[in-house]
């Protein structure tokens, strides 16, 4: 019978930076999973990313811009949103987040 090893608790992942640095609070898109910067990886060198947690991540303000705690919540390259289209799959609201609130808390990666 075939058996598992264990190797890691899981919150964070192996990652190496390839085509420019990637600073600390960067979010990486992995497939389907998204991986947080939590220090400097110089290009080409290997670091890791956390996969697990809450992160406060910025988002856009105004009319129809709020986040309930408990929706889902995607990435759309340099902000966090409700809307699918064209964006990754972040995680879940953590917090309420108003229309006027500049950032919103993420739980990342967890199931939708």
């Amino acid at each position: 019978m075939a058996t598992a090893t264990y190797k890691a608790a899981g919150a964070r992942v192996d990652y190496t930076a390839s085509g420019s640095d990637t600073d600390a609070g960067d979010v990486v898109v992995l497939s389907t999973m998204i991986g947080i910067a939590t220090q400097l990886i110089e290009q080409d060198d290997k670091g890791s990313l956390a996969v697990e947690g809450i992160f406060s991540m910025p988002k856009a303000t105004g009319t129809g811009e709020d986040i309930a705690q408990g929706d889902v919540v995607y990435w759309d390259g340099s902000e966090a949103t409700e809307t699918a289209s064209g964006a990754d799959y972040l995680g879940k609201c953590a917090a309420d987040a108003a229309t006027d609130d500049e950032t919103v808390d993420v739980l990342i990666n967890v199931n939708e």
